[in-house]
């Protein structure tokens, strides 16, 4: 494929990604927004393995048909709840690449050569030929200049992508509860970080004023980042871990912008950004829903505040009521709202949920969804589990829509949500203090679905659950949605 026609293909390849990121930006437009990102990557992979410089094309087909298969195989297979997980492990395949070229783009640059040669034939020219000196060592100049911005991308490049890889495993270890979702507090963890920082500042000094690079100060720089990301992630806690993804996302696309950097593949360097910086915008969104600190995301000391306010311990009486009372509240309710979140999706309770509401809709009742940001364990979690069964947009509303409508509400459900309806979050010194809530308890009547009465995923016990305005319905959620939707 000629030079003219590769270029054409990235540029179409890039226009098509530009518009898969703003038809995912609404719930109409997302399937399209799929659609256009699938055909700009296939267009991106097809100019790039037709490229003149690309060799060995046997084994990438052989390595795009098994990476193929396997990708098909788990998308049919992960269910909507472990999407945090399969995303947050998404991340760590892009970091772990970017670590893998950064070293071979290293190994492979032949820059040093050609400053060498090009200075020794300069520097040997007679004086008189003064002109040819100078061009030659312009060239030696400029050649030099390359090889210090290559060691540079390379290892930025190497450096990003350790963190991601290492981040985005602890990510899902804690998504998928294979490891606890309180935040690690090591001693001194913010100096720790900012040492992490530092050494790896002076590493890279050595690494670009060496001759040819130095090898050991890329492998111990990148050791350093390992751990940097292992314990970036680990210091945050369970309750702020969709916007922990969401970062990662971030760090993945800056992780593959320098890749295209090292590989001086355009489309790369342009994906790349797209990624990193939708990823950091959105990053920025839900930390200030969240009202966070955008600056303590990136460096991982969000979410560990020290403080508690009970874990499991009880803190008073709760009262625990039935299906079929609930079906009967609701038929004297003339507002009702939902709020959902992770236990409803792990119930895959959606289906029967959008079937009340539907009849209750249906009886003049007005229902509508009370979404918080981070709802769930990804961004728009919730959203798309309930697009999923048919809900109407229009009656699903975020946290900042709706958080004033509940005292004029007769009946809350709150359908496997926890940490985002907890009235601790008002309180100075709790782990989640100052995280913005649906304050669903100034509603009439609060349901509460749940198994237990276990804290949630933050780890702080609700002291909503005590209210007296609430009621506790125990069990399976969608085995409880069924009960109400059959009383009804």
């Amino acid at each position: 494929m000629s030079d003219g026609i590769m270029t054409a293909a990235y540029i179409i390849a890039a226009i098509l990604f530009i518009l898969s990121l703003n038809g995912l930006s609404h719930q109409e437009s997302a399937k399209r927004g799929n659609l256009f990102g699938i055909c700009g990557m296939a267009i991106a992979i097809f100019a790039t393995i037709s490229s003149d410089g690309v060799t060995g094309l046997g084994w990438i087909i052989v390595a795009m048909v098994i990476g193929a298969a396997i990708g098909v195989h788990k998308a049919k297979k992960v269910e909507m709840t472990e999407m945090p997980e399969l995303i947050a492990v998404l991340h760590s395949f892009v970091g772990l690449a970017a670590v893998f070229i950064g070293f071979n783009s290293f190994i492979d640059h032949e820059a040093p050569a050609a400053v060498e040669v090009a200075g020794s034939v300069a520097g040997n020219l007679p004086e008189a030929a003064v002109a040819a000196k100078a061009a030659l060592q312009a060239a030696a100049d400029e050649a030099h200049a390359r090889h210090i911005i290559h060691l540079v991308e390379v290892f930025l490049g190497v450096f990003i992508g350790a963190v991601t890889f290492t981040g985005s495993i602890v990510a899902f270890g804690k998504l998928s509860g294979k490891f606890k979702s309180a935040p690690l507090n090591l001693p001194a963890k913010n100096m720790l970080n900012v040492a992490a920082l530092g050494v790896s500042a002076l590493l890279m000094m050595w690494f670009i004023n060496a001759e040819n690079g130095s090898t050991f100060a890329l492998v111990v720089m990148t050791l350093i980042a390992f751990a940097f990301g292992v314990h970036l992630v680990a210091s945050i806690g369970g309750a702020d871990m969709p916007v922990v993804v969401s970062m990662l996302n971030s760090y993945s696309g800056w992780a593959a912008a320098a890749t295209g950097f090292m590989l001086s593949n355009d489309l790369l360097i342009i994906t790349g950004a797209l990624v990193g910086s939708s990823g950091a915008i959105l990053s920025y969104i839900m930390c200030k829903a969240m009202n966070r600190s955008f600056i303590s995301v990136i460096l991982g000391g969000f979410g560990a505040e020290s403080g508690s306010v009970g874990g499991d311990d009880e803190q008073g009486e709760h009262y625990e009521t039935s299906a079929e009372e609930v079906a009967e509240m609701l038929r004297n309710s003339r507002n009702v709202i939902i709020v959902p979140g992770y236990g409803m999706a792990v119930a895959q309770a959606q289906y029967p949920v959008a079937d009340i509401t539907r009849k209750l809709r249906d009886k003049g009742v007005n229902v509508r969804f009370g979404i918080h940001p981070v709802a769930g364990r990804l961004p728009g979690h919730m959203n798309v589990l309930l697009a999923e069964a048919k809900v109407p947009y229009d009656v699903v509303l975020e946290m900042d829509e709706i958080n004033d409508d509940f005292a004029e509400t007769d009946t809350v459900l709150v359908i496997g949500a926890n940490d985002t309806v907890n009235p601790a979050a008002k309180e100075p010194g709790s782990p989640i203090a100052g995280m913005p809530v649906l304050e669903v308890w100034e509603a009439t009547n609060v349901v509460v679905f749940k198994r237990s009465m276990a804290s949630g995923y933050a780890g702080v016990q609700n002291p909503l659950f005590f209210k007296d305005n609430t009621s506790m319905l125990f069990g399976d959620a969608k085995a409880s949605v069924d009960n109400i939707l059959h009383a009804l």
